[in-house]
């Protein structure tokens, strides 16, 4: 069965709760302070079924002024909107900012209801018509039919239900493949249940026994139950309304405005920045450091405004705005939003998410409002270039990128195959660079190198490890390995024996130092395993023997800790006599070792604790056994 969810808004009084108890048969007024006052203070929420067996979800918002928070709680995730005008009142303020909010969260497709039609006379009633067709111009409501009814006397009633029966088979079907996000309108708990939260699944869909995260708070969660309208189904989709039962979290921890979402698929933010746009029926303007009341999902949370292109934004205009939040939120781009002033509370504008993780801008940068400008109205794969050029060791994750993106795992899939194939990126293990950035790494590692060979000019490179950690320390091995094997296959550099130089670079020795070379390899090879030698005993101070050594590591000599080196064919052959012991034996003691390479228990354990190191054998008490 497809679900939609309708939204009902209007001035107080104007017979909003009145019309859904006609339409269903069901009261949406249940809290005590709620009837005795006969005006709706929170969230209702009721459903029927439309001819054509498709269910409708109806959200019953307040229209008190006092009450805005909550119907723009309610408006989140509305498929539909029934906006009610009473035919003996017309259109009032909470009217007009009713439209204002729906038009700026990018509700489409609404039908105008003018209900109390019995009360009044058909003259007045066509007055009343007039009024708004003219207030309704230029928004979503421009075109659309005016129902009349009478929720007493049930005129106009089935009328009002075969429209919202035929604009619902127009609707889009909500993203499924998405990760799934609900932003939470209600927390409660049920005896026996334990906590339970509602609201409309806006992407996505979720199963008993998911496991999903809350944010901003990230905490863990796994859904025990689910109900869609009363019943208790298995799984539930994008567009309906649900009621989650959850475990592992107290009611007392989370509140309206969290979100419930997949997990690692959001990320919380302290500001965004955005294309805002001002009423035109308004004398407010936005300037530098307004204080806001931003309205995103079911959330309130203040902030402060910084105009990018403009000095002041006047009523009727629209502006690129930076807004530097007063606490956490959590985003995705194209995500709708209101603002209202801090003070009187009167909405003022609203808009689109743009960014949902920038720098913090100056002012009127050129290249800040080109980038805004591509990121609001470009193809995804220029949006996903534009995040990439991001800034100097900014290396996202395809995680991170599907929760700055908000689009489907299946679209940004070919996106970053698209910017791949034209050379705009590159992956390097599991993050994603911009052709920009790694051509300053290239640049960094070739400079680091060359410097290095300058002061080094008998060192056949550096250690792999020291030059991962002075490019790039957020890359992990394997990371560093697929850059240098880039860079080698574009001869840019190369990696011998764990030594990282410039592709080109050679160890050129002269006559004095092929002749120190060869005395000190007839000196390790006399020695072999009788007497192990150190740097000092073989070069006794004389810095030419210090350099030849520095040239002959990791080829000719085995460096075997900080003090003792060995020949290099030497040290291969021992190890390669070991490995071919313990093959047979399975294990070896020191003593055993020793007796083995007729050898001083000090030089034996010198090389068996190298190869333990370099995860060649492992220690297992007394004895050793193959790594």
């Amino acid at each position: 069965m497809k679900n939609i969810v309708i939204g009902t808004a209007g001035h107080i009084d104007h017979g909003k709760t009145t019309l859904i108890k006609a339409l269903t048969g069901r009261e949406t007024d249940t809290l005590a302070e709620e009837k005795k006052r006969g005006i709706s203070i929170n969230l209702g929420f009721t459903y029927f079924d439309l001819p054509s067996n498709k269910r409708a979800g109806i959200v019953d918002v307040p229209g008190h002024e006092k009450f805005i928070k909550n119907m723009l709680a309610g408006a989140s995730g509305l498929d539909m909107v029934l906006f009610v005008v009473s035919a003996d009142e017309g259109v009032m303020p909470q009217t007009v900012e009713h439209l204002d909010i729906l038009s700026f969260l990018n509700i489409k497709n609404g039908i105008i209801v003018l209900t109390k039609c019995d009360t009044v006379d058909d003259e007045f009633i066509e007055l009343v018509k007039e009024d708004i067709k003219e207030k309704v111009k230029g928004t979503f409501l421009e075109d659309v039919d005016i129902i009349e009814v009478d929720s007493v006397s049930k005129r106009g009633i089935e009328k009002l239900i075969n429209k919202i029966d035929y604009i619902s088979n127009e609707i889009e079907e909500s993203n499924e493949n998405s990760p799934a996000r609900l932003n939470i309108d209600r927390v409660f708990s049920v005896k026996g249940f334990g906590t339970v939260i509602t609201g409309t699944l806006i992407e996505g869909k979720i199963s008993i026994e998911d496991e999903l995260e809350i944010y901003p708070k990230e905490l863990k969660t796994k859904i025990r139950s689910i109900q869609v309208h009363g019943e208790t189904v298995n799984t539930a989709y994008a567009g309906q309304r649900t009621a989650i039962n959850i475990s592992n979290v107290k009611v007392d921890e989370i509140q309206r405005g969290d979100v419930l979402a997949s997990k690692n698929s959001l990320e919380d933010v302290m500001m965004i920045d955005v294309k805002i746009s001002l009423v035109n029926h308004s004398d407010k303007t936005l300037k530098h450091w307004d204080r806001l009341r931003l309205y995103h999902g079911t959330k309130e949370i203040l902030c402060r405004a910084v105009p990018l292109d403009k000095e002041i934004i006047e009523t009727g205009e629209s502006g690129y705005v930076q807004l530097r939040l007063e606490e956490k939120i959590v985003v995705k781009k194209g995500d709708a939003f209101v603002v209202r002033c801090y003070s009187p509370m009167e909405t003022i504008g609203g808009g689109i998410v743009i960014d949902t993780a920038p720098k913090k801008h100056k002012r009127f940068d050129e290249n800040v409002i080109k980038a805004l400008k591509v990121k609001e109205k470009g193809e995804l794969k220029d949006i996903l270039e534009e995040y990439l050029k991001r800034g100097i060791n900014f290396y996202p994750t395809k995680k991170e990128i599907m929760a700055y993106s908000g689009d489907s795992e299946e679209n940004i899939n070919n996106a970053l195959e698209k910017l791949i194939k034209e050379e705009k990126i590159i992956l390097i293990n599991n993050i994603y660079m911009h052709i920009n950035q790694y051509r300053l790494l290239e640049e960094n590692s070739i400079k680091l190198l060359t410097d290095y060979h300058k002061k080094h000019r008998l060192k056949k490179g550096i250690l792999k490890e020291e030059f991962r950690s002075k490019i790039e320390s957020k890359f992990k091995t394997k990371e560093i390995d697929i850059l240098i094997d880039k860079l080698n296959n574009e001869k840019k550099i190369k990696l011998e024996a764990n030594l990282v130089s410039l592709y080109e670079f050679k160890v050129v020795l002269n006559d004095r130092q092929k002749e120190i070379k060869n005395k000190i390899s007839n000196i390790l090879k006399k020695n072999a395993m009788d007497s192990l030698l150190t740097i000092e005993e073989i070069c006794k101070g004389d810095h030419y023997y210090q350099e030849v050594i520095e040239s002959m590591i990791g080829y000719d000599i085995e460096k075997l800790d900080d003090t003792y080196i060995m020949d290099k064919q030497i040290y291969l052959k021992v190890k390669e006599d070991l490995i071919e012991y313990l093959k047979v034996n399975n294990e070896i003691t020191l003593g055993e070792y020793r007796d083995l390479v007729n050898s001083s228990r000090k030089n034996c354990m010198i090389i068996l604790e190298n190869f333990d190191r370099n995860k060649i054998t492992k220690r297992n008490d007394n004895k050793r056994i193959l790594f």
